[in-house]
């Protein structure tokens, strides 16, 4: 049978294009569908934007540090529009590079919503059909709304980066990484934060001693942080309400660059209840409840694939559906939500069907980070987990480093290893601290090649480091 594609990728984020890339290098010829913008979540409304966000915010802490250091500087207010219009320049100038990269590769653009009608068709929104020998999808994920009344006067992560103004009060409802980076974000840039989550504590599925000392942390920076606690009821705050609350304007409407999203609809602001009883007039509330595949009217169903209860696409180890021409990678597949996994993801894809090299993916050992402030950074098991698969030793130091020490400021750091008993093998490691996300990364490396402690012994210490503590650690701090 005649296809008029060898690969048709559906979503242009950080995986679908990478596959698509690096298979039409092998001579396939390669089709890609976005609907919206390329580079996906990622690129456009995700870990770029949030991570220059937190760039951004860091400032307002460094102003108290340089006078501390000696400097004789000014604060200054922030300028949200300034920010954000070189912030959408940025975006745009990536996202044209992904474009190009695309463009230089041989794969060929359809800017189109693409929806699959069977196993080798693709069906574009511009009217016309195509076939592909495989069809790859991409679609990334979104987040989640609870249902709550009133929920619908409430943003989320993507609508952030579009607010026209920066409000001076937000309640940011959630306990997971996006929730607490856009709370440690938006204090730094001088918003009034307050933060529900209904769990007993945040960053769930974190090793606890280093989520902990971020939450400390996180309250330590002026975050209103309430735990075991969550919405029952939300709506346009009224007149009344806001006297009640002495409610304050939001900052300065950014000039030049339409927006569209005001700071709570109306700028008349949102009035919550809490289950604690209590309620507070909000400039904004922000949810970051969670994130869903994005798998809604895609044509799953109608041409048999499997969908798991989540709305995820089911697949094996190599990324394939129970279609075997139709395979599946990133987010759509709730697999390991991370922009580098759906990468790799689509690297091992190419490498088994258009090398002839069968590629499992590989999930073990993920170096990850949590742009917190403090930041966190994490790599294999945490202590708890470690524990109830078998006996280990943990290795722990907390610490005020030599930086903050020196300018006065409270903030500690952790570095803590979980070691195995039996094997010495360093089964996980975690950090709370500036730049966590940058040691974390190389820590990784050796923690993935099956480094022990004796080999993190052997290595000698960088002095003045805060990252020479995981090397100079040597009686273990308890068992477990």
């Amino acid at each position: 049978m005649s296809f008029d594609y060898d690969l048709f990728v559906i979503g242009g984020g950080s995986g679908g294009v990478r596959a698509a890339r690096v298979a039409a290098a092998t001579g396939a010829k390669v089709a890609l569908a976005e609907e919206y913008r390329m580079g996906g979540t990622c690129v456009i409304r995700g870990c770029v934007p949030k991570k220059l966000m937190v760039f951004a915010s860091g400032y307002s802490e460094m102003f108290d540090d340089a006078r501390a250091y000696g400097w004789d500087v000014q604060d200054g207010p922030f300028d949200w529009g300034r920010f954000r219009k070189k912030l959408h320049a940025e975006l745009d100038r990536l996202e044209g590079i992904y474009r190009k990269l695309l463009d230089g590769s041989g794969v060929e653009i359809c800017d189109a919503r693409a929806v699959i009608k069977d196993a080798h068709t693709v069906s574009l929104s511009t009217g016309k059909d195509v076939t592909a020998k495989h069809i790859l999808v991409a679609t990334g994920g979104h987040p989640v709304v609870p249902e709550i009344d009133g929920a619908e006067l409430g943003i989320t992560s993507n609508e952030v980066f579009l607010l026209n103004e920066m409000p001076k009060s937000i309640l940011i409802v959630g306990g997971g990484y996006i929730a607490s980076e856009f709370a440690g974000i938006l204090n730094g840039l001088g918003v009034e934060v307050t933060q529900f989550y209904r769990g007993a504590q945040i960053l769930r599925g974190f090793d606890d001693e280093a989520r902990g000392l971020v939450a400390e942390g996180m309250r330590d920076k002026g975050i209103d942080l309430h735990l075991g606690t969550n919405i029952v009821e939300m709506r346009q705050a009224t007149a009344e309400d806001r006297n009640e609350e002495g409610h304050a304007e939001g900052m300065p409407m950014e000039q030049g660059r339409p927006a569209s999203v005001a700071p709570s609809g109306d700028g008349k602001g949102i009035w919550v209840k809490a289950t604690n009883g209590t309620t507070k007039v909000y400039d904004q509330v922000l949810f970051a409840t969670g994130r869903t595949p994005n798998t809604t009217n895609l044509g799953l169903q109608e041409a048999g694939i499997t969908v798991g209860r989540r709305g995820e696409i089911v697949v094996d180890e190599f990324s394939q559906t129970n279609i075997p021409s139709i395979y599946a990678i990133g987010d759509v597949t709730n697999r390991v939500q991370l922009t580098p996994v759906a990468i790799r993801e689509g690297m091992a894809f190419v490498e088994t069907v258009f090398k002839g090299n069968p590629t499992p993916v590989d999930h073990a050992l993920i170096p990850s980070a949590v742009f917190t402030q403090p930041e966190l950074g994490t790599v294999g098991l945490t202590e708890e987990e470690a524990r109830d698969i078998e006996p280990v030793e943990i290795y722990c130091s907390s610490f005020k480093p030599m930086n903050h020490a020196f300018a006065g400021r409270e903030d500690r750091v952790l570095m803590k290893l979980v070691v195995s008993k039996e094997t010495r093998k360093v089964l996980g490691c975690h950090i709370v601290a500036d730049h966590a996300g940058e040691m974390i990364q190389l820590v990784g490396i050796a923690v993935k090649m099956g480094a022990t402690k004796e080999d993190f012994d052997r290595t000698v210490a960088v002095h003045p480091t805060m990252a020479e503590e995981l090397v100079t650690m040597k009686e273990p701090l308890r068992s477990a």
